[in-house]
């Protein structure tokens, strides 16, 4: 099952984000390895800087997308101001599954 989160960060905290954004690559480098994220990308501001994060990842329940993104070094880092996490269907240009 896929769950998108949708990640807004704490006003003034782009050096969190700069900081923890290499922990935080190699985090979805290893659940692409694990074939449990779908995409990923930040939001951007009115100047093109980060303020927040969608992530589309495959969890077996709600329990494990709120665990994996608990797990995330920008969670860990105190970044995000809000987290929703909900569960998504791809309709539309889904890619081939392999």
């Amino acid at each position: 099952m896929l769950f998108a989160l949708i990640c807004k960060d704490k006003p003034g905290h782009l050096q969190v984000r700069l900081d923890a954004r290499p922990d935080h690559v190699a985090f979805l480098n290893g659940l692409n390895a694990d074939k449990k994220l779908a995409f990923a990308g930040p939001f951007l501001d009115a100047d093109g800087k980060p303020n927040g994060s969608m992530v589309v990842i495959e969890a077996t329940d709600l329990a494990g997308a709120e665990a994996l993104a608990a797990a995330d070094p920008y969670a860990k880092a105190g970044l995000f101001e809000k987290v929703e996490i909900k569960p998504w269907t791809w309709v539309f240009n889904k890619p081939a599954e392999a």
